[in-house]
């Protein structure tokens, strides 16, 4: 009856989820990374993008501020900040 709904990351320009992410975005420390990337793979909107140490980055338009990646970090160099913040 229904056919497959396939819904690609960053697949259309007018689903930025950046207006209307929670009140926290990520923070990349730079500092430990070991360019594990699991903060990329578990990414839902697949907008972190790196692939050295120290050159993780997210994109703020498609960020919905959910925190997987800081969570998955296992040298914790990713924090959640508010909003304001740099």
């Amino acid at each position: 009856m229904f056919g497959p709904l396939v819904a690609k990351p960053k697949s259309s320009r007018k689903n930025k989820t950046g207006s209307w992410r929670i009140d926290v975005k990520p923070k990349f420390l730079q500092k430990n990374c070991i360019a594990c990337n699991m903060c990329v793979m578990i990414c839902p909107e697949n907008c972190i993008s790196g692939k050295e140490k120290n050159t993780y980055k997210n994109d703020p338009d498609y960020c919905k501020g959910c925190g997987l990646c800081a969570f998955i970090c296992p040298k914790k160099d990713i924090e959640m900040i508010p909003e304001g913040e740099k």
